[in-house]
């Protein structure tokens, strides 16, 4: 009993010294932008992956990546996070091309992958489906991090998430049912896999759902930050595990009760500071656990095993970017046909190109059985295909970006938002010394003299704002804009007090949107 224990606490103690071994390097690696600027031009997940190699290559393996790793502890939060920030007016918009990508999208990688392979690199086809099905599912966070930073469409970077989000769970569905056919234990039937596919994707929607939107009534009763917190966070691992027990897609899952709570419940059961703490607590778990998983994603690369396997790498790449383009141009144009999506090539190969691959399909080629023939050869294509991705496709995704001139004007913009916040805060400040009651212990021309003072600097940023619209035109355009969003965001805020308060039983759909747009159709 005692050499039981004994071998439990150096096995805690073991692992405890890894974890905090990872941490150590995954922190050092965020600070090396700061220290030398060359490396700003690498989004900060590539980094982690080539330091990873680095790694790798003197043959320092920090923690093994299984697949229940990261599945099961690394994915959820991941996804949920992605969704919490998602907006679902954005989303709405652009439903038709993410539900193209994200199944049908799915179809045309799995086949053309497995096509490939198997007829090229003489790959066995079930063997082939199952590289496919692994190689389906995307992961741009280092593209998606990269549009926003340099102010790119903000259409791409939605369709792009959006497809990311929901295609995984449809990889993963997918990746279920082909995994038997090579062992032998079930045939593929086309009928009973779309039969399959309905129900593990309405078993995800319907636990994700009904988590969701009991979360989000419950947080109504009471307002502790802290405690709403842990509950998006329980909901985000619950989700995973009750879903995946009930038989349904936990990807699914987590992705329904992401946009739920983000969008919904963070409205009528949040009031705004809360949903700051709850939003800033996602973004820093999201940097942590993408820390870790890029980083060990380089540092379990076997360089023996890409050299042995490099033919039918080559060849996988190769069948990975000619889907890839097949599966967005093709149905990029269908969206726009049928839903007039407005989806231009120039955005359609961003979408493209930006396709990278990751923790998904690393994890889902490591979950295939032991018994299966050429698993080996499986996880080499997979991880050399990743690694492809994350470092030629994503480190050449800004060039192409400057190539097809949809560089924004991030920068500007931002500088713009601050100033305007300054002049807003400014000016309440002038309200209050107008409306504060004059104290007898303070002198009247204190109070001038801070008067004089805030109005100065009024007329500073007034000259600054003046000088932003000079250098660029949009400005002013960019100035509605961001007027439009207040006025929703208002509307939705007062429809959310309502319902706190108990006189609606839901959220009304916005109006003030369809006025918005009317008013612009009928000035245009």
């Amino acid at each position: 009993m005692a050499v039981e224990t004994l071998a439990e606490h150096s096995a805690i103690s073991t692992n405890l010294k890894q974890f905090l071994l990872v941490l150590s390097v995954s922190l050092s690696v965020a600070t090396l932008p700061q220290v030398f600027s060359w490396f700003r031009n690498i989004p900060y997940t590539l980094l982690l992956v080539i330091v990873g190699l680095g790694l790798a290559l003197v043959d320092v393996r920090l923690v093994d990546l299984s697949p229940q790793l990261i599945l099961s502890i690394f994915l959820p939060p991941l996804l949920f996070e992605a969704a919490w920030n998602l907006k679902w007016s954005g989303l709405k918009q652009n439903l038709v091309p993410v539900t193209l990508f994200a199944v049908f999208g799915v179809i045309i990688s799995i086949v053309g992958i497995a096509f490939g392979i198997n007829k090229l690199a003489g790959v066995p086809l079930a063997t082939a489906l199952l590289v496919g099905a692994s190689l389906s599912a995307t992961d741009p966070v280092s593209v998606v991090a990269l549009l926003r930073e340099l102010g790119a469409p903000k259409r791409i970077s939605t369709v792009m998430e959006g497809e990311s989000l929901f295609n995984d769970g449809v990889a993963v569905v997918a990746f279920s049912l082909l995994v038997g056919i090579p062992l032998g234990i079930q045939e593929f039937d086309v009928q009973t896999s779309i039969v399959k596919f309905f129900v593990f994707v309405g078993i995800g929607l319907g636990v994700g759902g009904l988590i969701g939107f009991g979360i989000s009534y419950l947080t109504q009763r009471f307002d502790l930050p802290l405690v709403e917190q842990s509950l998006t966070l329980v909901s985000a691992y619950g989700t995973y595990i009750i879903t995946e027990e009930c038989g349904g897609s936990g990807v699914i899952g987590v992705v329904t009760v992401g946009l739920i709570l983000g969008n919904f419940g963070s409205r009528i059961g949040m009031n705004p500071r809360t949903r700051v703490i709850v939003s800033e607590f996602w973004d820093f778990l999201a940097f942590f656990v993408n820390s870790i998983v890029f980083l060990l994603i380089g540092d379990q690369i076997h360089f023996s095993s890409l050299i042995n396997n490099f033919g039918s790498i080559a060849i996988t790449i190769a069948a990975v970017i000619l889907t890839r383009a097949i599966a967005i141009y093709s149905l990029g144009n269908l969206s726009n046909a049928i839903a007039n999506s407005e989806i231009n090539w120039k955005e359609q190969t961003v979408l493209w190109w930006g396709g990278l691959r990751g923790s998904v399909s690393i994890a889902l080629a490591l979950s295939v059985p032991i018994a299966v023939q050429g698993r080996e050869e499986i996880i080499a294509i997979v991880f050399g295909v990743v690694l492809f991705t994350l470092l030629v496709q994503g480190l050449t995704t800004k060039p192409l970006l400057e190539i097809l001139k949809l560089l924004g004007d991030e920068p500007l913009r931002q500088k713009y938002r601050e100033v305007l916040a300054r002049r807003v805060a400014l000016m309440r400040v002038m309200d209050r010394l107008q409306e504060v009651d004059k104290r007898p212990e303070i002198e009247p021309e204190f109070y001038r003299y801070q008067t004089a003072l805030v109005q100065g600097q009024l007329n500073d940023l007034q000259e600054e704002i003046n000088e932003l619209r000079q250098q660029n035109s949009q400005m002013r355009e960019y100035a509605i804009e961001q007027l439009r969003e207040e006025l929703l965001a208002i509307e939705a805020d007062t429809y959310a007090e309502f319902v706190r308060a108990g006189q609606l039983n839901n959220e009304l759909s916005p109006f003030l949107q369809e006025i918005l747009s009317s008013g612009d159709e009928n000035k245009g």
